[in-house]
C-alpha cells in the first residue's frame, strides 16, 4: 500500500481515537505524575496538536523553534489552573479540534508569521487543551503531580514534532503533506 493511502487511512480513523480527555466513558485513571505523563500519548488530539506545534516551530526556524512550544506549555498550564479553579468555558473541545485543523493548515501552507503572532496562536490553542484537562480533573486528584507529568509529556511531544519537522524541513512537500493530513484530521474531528 502506498504511503499516501496508508496515511490517509490513518487520518480518517483518528476521530475514533480523539476523545482522550478524562471524564469520557471508559477512563479509569489514577491522578498522579505517571498518569499525567501518559495521558498526552493516549489520544490522537494530543499527539496531533502537540506534534504539530513542534513541526510548525521547526518550519518557522530561529528562536521560534523553542519559544513557540514554550508558549504552548505556559498557556496550557494557565488554562489547566483556570479550569481546575472552576472557570466556565463551554467550547474547549471545539477549540481543540480547531487547533488541529489550523495548525495543520499553517504547516501545509508553510505560513511564516512573526514570533509574537506565532506564540499567540499556539497560546490560544494551548488554553483549550489545558482548560479541558483542568476542568475534568477530579477534586481529589493531585493537581501538581498530574500537571507536572502532563507538562513533561507535552514538552516531549513538542520535541518529537520539532525533530520530525527538522528532518523533513528540507523536503518541503512531505512536511506540507503531513500538515494537510493533520488539517484533515481537524476537519474530521469537527464533524464527529
Amino acid at each position: 500500500m502506498k504511503l499516501s493511502r496508508l496515511l490517509a487511512l490513518a487520518v480518517l480513523s483518528l476521530p475514533l481515537l480523539a476523545h482522550a480527555h478524562p471524564g469520557h466513558e471508559g477512563h479509569e485513571l489514577t491522578w498522579d505524575f505517571t498518569s499525567g505523563a501518559v495521558h498526552p500519548f493516549s489520544g490522537w488530539d494530543h499527539l496531533l496538536a502537540m506534534g504539530a506545534v513542534g513541526i510548525w516551530a521547526a518550519q518557522l526556524g530561529g528562536r521560534s523553534r523553542w519559544l513557540v512550544p514554550l508558549a504552548f506549555v505556559g498557556v496550557m498550564t494557565l488554562g489547566a489552573i483556570l479550569g481546575r479553579a472552576g472557570l466556565v468555558f463551554a467550547d474547549a473541545e471545539q477549540g481543540i479540534a480547531a487547533s488541529i485543523l489550523i495548525l495543520g493548515l499553517l504547516i501545509a501552507a508553510a505560513v511564516k508569521l512573526p514570533l509574537p503572532a506565532s506564540m499567540a496562536i499556539v497560546g490560544a490553542f494551548a488554553f483549550f487543551h489545558g482548560f479541558a484537562h483542568g476542568t475534568e480533573m477530579p477534586a481529589t486528584a493531585s493537581g501538581l503531580g498530574y500537571g507536572a507529568g502532563f507538562i513533561a509529556a507535552t514538552a516531549s511531544l513538542h520535541a518529537i514534532g520539532l525533530g520530525f519537522g527538522s528532518l523533513l524541513k528540507k523536503r518541503g512537500r512531505i512536511i506540507r503533506f503531513a500538515g494537510a493530513a493533520v488539517a484533515l484530521a481537524g476537519v474530521i474531528a469537527f464533524a464527529v
